[in-house]
């Protein structure tokens, strides 16, 4: 869809950006340290913390994923903006909530609560990508996960400053001020169409289910993608400094290594998000992607073969690079295979494999990671290996609905 008439997309593509970057910022302002502050409410056991650590986090993606398909549909009807403003200003007072509870289990009713509400990542996704001209699709996806990315990698810094500086609780509030940003913008800055498509006014589209999406050529075929490469993506940082620590780099070293390390996967994601287009303009997606998962792969095997701490870098600029092209390609795709008036159903599925991968890698990972550390890595680049050899055999040649041939190129 092109942007209507009196509608700036640029301002649009400003706003759901912001936005996004805003509001993963404010997430990640508190979560990682979300097992001190579990200490601070009396849990005093290492097991008990992990244990109310995993469920807390698990939880909201959980419910996100059931959640997302329903969301997406309310959205249809009533419009995206008052969709992102309710689930980001829910999180302004559920975080602020955060900062007044007193025992673990209310943290973790709280983060269920969240789940309920969540899901504005993807709905501004859709937002920039239906804003932009066709030829800016690729672009405008790019840059939203772009800062969905570089959120969480600036997060925690700010987030560690206030927990010294304000303490943990205040940091609470401090995110739900985060959140009250974002949603302002979102509400000041981008303007929606006076008169969207709705679902019942165009033929099919109030009809259109799962099974009718599994119909789209490559749609289950996307999802399984976006839910491999998610199971990778989020399956090595939690372990990396464990793993740094039992191949010999020096324990005072540890932190500043994982550190960049991190820093050049997250920096190398977000350069693969932004040239996504541009990838996408010479190599065709079913071969962009087996290219991209396959760099990954190899990366991953570099990283469970343990080399010197230079290569180690290398390798999480390759893995990061494969990644961040990877995802945002099958996103653009998914995109243009099906017809502009459902694309925010569509989105709300891939939400959902997106999700239930952020669920389940941190568990899978331990669960591997509890007999070897190195096998995590080496796990990874067999999921990569399959998604490269799903794209090469399984992917059909990707053709663009309702007139956005232009975007493929």
């Amino acid at each position: 869809m092109t942007d209507a008439p009196g509608i700036d997309w640029r301002r649009n593509q400003a706003a759901v950006t912001g936005a996004a970057f805003i509001g993963f910022t404010g997430f990640t302002l508190v979560m990682p340290f979300l097992p001190l502050y579990l200490e601070e409410l009396g849990v005093e056991d290492p097991g008990a913390i992990a244990i109310w650590s995993g469920v807390s986090l698990g939880v909201t993606p959980a419910v996100t994923a059931v959640m997302a398909p329903v969301w997406a549909r309310v959205a249809q009807r009533v419009g995206r903006k008052p969709m992102v403003a309710r689930s980001l200003l829910s999180f302004v007072f559920i975080m602020a909530a955060t900062a007044y509870v007193t025992a673990a289990w209310h943290v973790f009713a709280l983060r269920a609560l969240q789940g309920l509400f969540a899901g504005y990542g993807p709905i501004v996704m859709t937002m920039a990508a239906e804003s932009a001209p066709p030829g800016k699709v690729a672009s405008a996806i790019g840059s939203v996960q772009t800062a969905q990315r570089l959120g969480p990698a600036l997060g925690p810094v700010i987030g560690g400053t206030l927990a010294q500086s304000v303490g943990l609780r205040n940091a609470f509030l401090v995110a739900a001020l985060f959140y009250l940003a974002a949603a302002v913008l979102v509400l000041v800055g981008y303007r929606e169409p006076a008169r969207r498509p709705r679902t019942d006014a165009v033929p099919g589209a109030a009809t259109m289910t799962f099974r009718a999406f599994c119909r789209v050529p490559n749609f289950v075929l996307f999802m399984a993608v976006i839910f491999g490469l998610q199971m990778v993506d989020r399956s090595f940082g939690p372990i990396l400094p464990l793993y740094l620590r039992n191949v010999g780099t020096d324990e005072a070293q540890v932190p500043l290594l994982s550190g960049v390390v991190f820093t050049a996967a997250a920096t190398a994601a977000a350069l693969g998000n932004q040239t996504s287009s541009w990838w996408l303009r010479r190599v065709p997606i079913e071969r962009l992607i087996p290219w991209t998962a396959g760099l990954a792969a190899v990366a991953a095997l570099v990283f469970g073969a343990a080399p010197s701490s230079s290569f180690l870098v290398l390798a999480a600029m390759a893995f990061g690079l494969g990644i961040g092209i990877a995802t945002t390609s099958v996103y653009t795709a998914a995109s243009l295979a099906v017809a502009p008036q459902v694309r925010g159903l569509a989105f709300g599925y891939l939400t959902t494999a997106y999700l239930v991968a952020i669920a389940l890698s941190p568990v899978v990972a331990g669960l591997i990671g509890s007999r070897s550390v190195r096998a995590v890595f080496v796990a990874d680049a067999l999921a990569l290996g399959l998604v490269a050899w799903a794209g090469w055999r399984l992917m059909k040649p990707h053709t663009p609905q309702s007139g956005h041939a232009d975007a493929a190129r």
